[in-house]
């Protein structure tokens, strides 16, 4: 049984995804229904879906969906982390319709042009929100924002801090320095995990290869070992490069066999308490 630790769904009649291209493949509707045969289809028996916008609207949404769909086994939304009431708004999601999902808050940290805004106070206070709420947090960032979340990771023990898409290394380009360097410095930190995911769209999509995402796919099982390690396809972005089947079949050649049921099913099941 493998559980799919990161995925997304879309509706752009209810909202707008700004992110995407307007000539993008991406650029339609992508629902639970495009994604549950292709998922049943790889052996994938459990979801997590990510939050896609800052909005405060879809994390009820994402929530939604998962008290509808057995699939779907938990959720990663967002709320402003900077907000005095955080503690509150988290209490009040965990009330709606299939709060009980929700299991950790992601913002696009990637997206901030302060490279230490995780280090802001404001935003430490809310992680601490996060921690007392017993939630994660997922870090989606660019390579250059690593040593701030190392030094948040290691100001913050309590709470499990996640890297999405191993922080976005420069796959297509075949560097490894400076990300390899600064990722080891924040997988030292026992309080810290990593998605084995968002690599093909890092990569060439177009040519990609198995063997082009093997060095950074070792880089970080050395760094975190398999029980700090889970995979996520990224579907639907992960579309623009390779099927779903692709993308699961590439992580399996990624990693031993002695280590797949644990990337695959364990840790995620652990992390996110599915």
């Amino acid at each position: 049984m493998t559980v799919d630790a990161h995925h997304h769904v879309w509706d752009l009649s209810v909202r707008d995804q700004d992110w995407i291209p307007h000539h993008s493949p991406l650029r339609r509707d992508f629902g639970l229904a495009d994604l549950e045969p292709e998922a049943r289809a790889a052996g994938v028996t459990r979801t997590v879906l990510v939050q896609t916008v800052t909005v405060p609207e879809e994390t009820p949404e994402f929530l939604a969906l998962a008290d509808a769909h057995d699939l779907v086994a938990g959720v990663v939304g967002w709320t402003d982390l900077t907000r005095p009431g955080i503690a509150e708004e988290l209490s009040r999601l965990r009330e709606l319709p299939g709060g009980t999902h929700l299991k950790g808050i992601r913002h696009q940290v990637q997206g901030e042009p302060d490279p230490r805004w995780l280090l802001r106070l404001d935003v430490l206070r809310g992680l601490r929100a996060i921690a007392d709420a017993g939630l994660v947090y997922d870090l989606v960032i660019l390579p250059h924002q690593l040593p701030a979340c190392a030094e948040v990771a290691a100001s913050l023990p309590q709470l499990t801090f996640v890297l999405d898409h191993l922080g976005k290394p420069p796959i297509a380009s075949g560097a490894l320095e400076p990300w390899a360097t600064d990722l080891r410095s924040l997988a030292a930190l026992p309080n810290t995990v990593c998605k084995l995911s968002g690599m093909v769209t890092e990569a060439d999509p177009a040519s990609w290869t198995v063997a082009d995402l093997r060095p950074y796919a070792e880089t970080v099982l050395d760094a975190f070992g398999p029980d700090r390690l889970m995979f996520g396809s990224d579907w639907p972005v992960c579309t623009t490069a390779g099927t779903y089947g692709e993308v699961l079949d590439a992580t399996v050649q990624l990693i031993g066999p002695a280590d797949r049921t644990r990337i695959l099913e364990t840790t995620a099941t652990r992390v996110y308490d599915l």
